[in-house]
């Protein structure tokens, strides 16, 4: 049990330095035992701050009772959602890098470099740019210093995927800023309750609740980023090195004083400000002149809600639908492998060690397809590519849609099933592992709030001050183009370099799945020679 301090408190300092966790803090000229830091003194028979007071002023916490007060707090900034359903966010590659790093932690492949400092890091932009990323123990600092070895791998395993939620909140606030990277930000422990939920947590205390919400304010701001990406037209070469994306500049504690003088925390007023990245990546001006970028996306607030309800025991679902959040940003097909979504969801580690190991096999192909329906219950349906993900090896649920509520319905739906050749009780077929490496989902069906945003935003590009006359052009068929190659001696690799799409693209299009947009029409047009 935690411990307080009542107003006998005579100030005299013995405590604070006996503390061997550091809970004891000096606030507004009074002293205060932060509940989050204090665990009882473990390891010690006495609590050292009741050894060393004279006049016995720490008592045992006790949960403050009736409602908290109001009092005088800083103004937050204005609230997001204001439709109660999406707001903007900075959506750029270093935000979606430290959302997946927020998220994954370690099952991430982390690294030592020569320093011994530990660092996880991937290539980007074509392997043209990287990304890395160090942990530090501070929130805000001028220079801050990268953690080593196992200190830094303890720090990575306390981080919270609910952190990750916290890091999107942040984007999306920045995004209300003319100059993000020179303005800041303010938020308040009862806008975060509401963005996250907590606010419906009737069996949480307060105290509870503040505790959670500092320990995933402070959490983005621990981590430092590297990012180097080469010169693009105008835009200069970008070089940041151990920049924090999020500084917290100041932290607001608010108190109310019990009967026994006991300081309780009532409130959280947080300051933050995003780091230099925002100058490259957020800069508005910038992108109207092409010397920076602003790139943005939609954020359905039904993400924070179910990645804060499905964390514990979905946690894979969780990842995946983060992850999915980016990569749906720009409305384009979501076409991704079983082994992509997989390393996502568990990390590549895990999923090379269960590839070794065939008895394992079954229990991760289990949670997968546990996972993948969460996110067909908030609403990410994934459509799965009939070729190499056919009906036989497609999780059990997705075949269970088709029965009848009614009950005699159902029962003539489960005669008729029993005499198929293939019945939804029998066994998955043998190889079923080995299949799903080489299966793709074709696309993920998004929530009706994410497509009323993208439809919001193809409507603002055609409807743009900025028109272009285009030629009539006439539609490529799928043995157009495969006959076009043939006749330049290209083979499929060969186009796909030409075009900047993968190989797999260029095959799915020679076999019909599905159609090539516009713009890369015009791509396949160019590569071709076709006028």
């Amino acid at each position: 049990m935690p411990y307080a301090i009542t107003n006998r408190c005579i100030q005299c300092d013995n405590c604070l330095p006996q503390c061997p966790q550091g809970a004891i803090k000096l606030m507004e000229g009074e002293y205060w035992i932060d509940q989050i830091l204090c665990n009882d003194c473990q390891g010690y028979t006495v609590p050292q701050c009741v050894v060393s007071c004279p006049v016995n002023s720490p008592v045992p916490y006790q949960a403050k009772k009736g409602r908290c007060k109001a009092d005088v707090r800083t103004t937050p900034s204005s609230k997001l959602f204001p439709d109660g359903k999406s707001h903007p966010f900075a959506s750029s590659i270093i935000i979606w890098e430290l959302c997946n790093v927020l998220a994954q932690r370690q099952s991430l492949l982390w690294e030592i470099d020569a320093a011994g400092e530990l660092y996880y890091q991937r290539q980007i932009n074509g392997g043209k740019g990287a990304i890395a990323f160090r942990i530090t123990d501070t929130v805000n600092s001028d220079l801050p210093v990268a953690l080593k070895g196992a200190e830094a791998l303890s720090a990575i395993k306390t981080f919270d995927i609910r952190s990750a939620c916290m890091h999107l909140i942040y984007a999306a606030h920045v995004t209300n800023l003319d100059q993000p990277w020179a303005e800041e930000f303010i938020i308040n422990d009862k806008q975060i309750e509401e963005y996250l939920g907590l606010d419906k947590r009737k069996d949480w205390s307060k105290s509870t609740k503040l505790a959670l919400i500092k320990e995933l304010a402070q959490q983005p701001c621990q981590l430092l980023a590297s990012i180097h990406l080469p010169q693009q037209r105008k835009i200069k070469e970008i070089s940041l090195e151990n920049s924090r994306l999020w500084h917290l500049l100041e932290t607001q504690h608010h108190f109310q004083e019990d009967e026994l003088g006991c300081k309780h925390l009532v409130g959280l007023t947080f300051k933050i400000k995003a780091g230099e990245w925002a100058q490259y990546f957020l800069n508005r001006q910038g992108c109207k002149e092409r010397t920076a970028f602003y790139q943005y996306g939609t954020l359905p607030k039904a993400v924070l809600s179910a990645v804060m309800s499905i964390w514990q025991q979905h946690e894979g679902a969780a990842r995946m639908m983060l992850w999915l959040l980016f990569k749906t940003k720009m409305g384009r097909e979501q076409r991704v492998t079983i082994p992509t979504l997989m390393k996502v969801a568990y990390g590549e580690g895990k999923l090379n060690q269960v590839s070794l190991q065939p008895e394992h096999r079954q229990r991760l192909l289990r949670i997968f397809e546990s996972d993948l329906e969460v996110l067909n219950h908030h609403g990410l349906k994934p459509v799965f590519d009939p070729v190499t993900y056919p009906t036989e090896i497609q999780p059990l649920w997705t075949k269970l849609v088709d029965i009848p509520e009614d009950a005699e319905a159902a029962l003539e739906f489960w005669i008729d099933d029993a005499s198929n050749g293939n019945r939804l009780t029998d066994a998955a077929p043998r190889g079923k592992w080995n299949r799903l490496m080489n299966a793709r989902i074709l696309d993920f069906e998004m929530p009706p709030e994410w497509k009323k945003q993208l439809t919001k935003s193809k409507k603002k590009q055609r409807t743009s001050k900025r028109k272009t006359k285009l030629k009539p052009q006439i539609a490529l068929s799928t043995e157009y183009i495969l006959e076009a190659r043939k006749k330049l001696g290209l083979s499929q690799r060969d186009l796909a370099q030409l075009t900047g799409k993968s190989q797999s693209w260029i095959r799915d299009i020679e076999n019909g799945r599905f159609q090539a947009k516009l713009e890369d029409v015009m791509l396949l047009r160019k590569a071709l020679g076709i006028s």
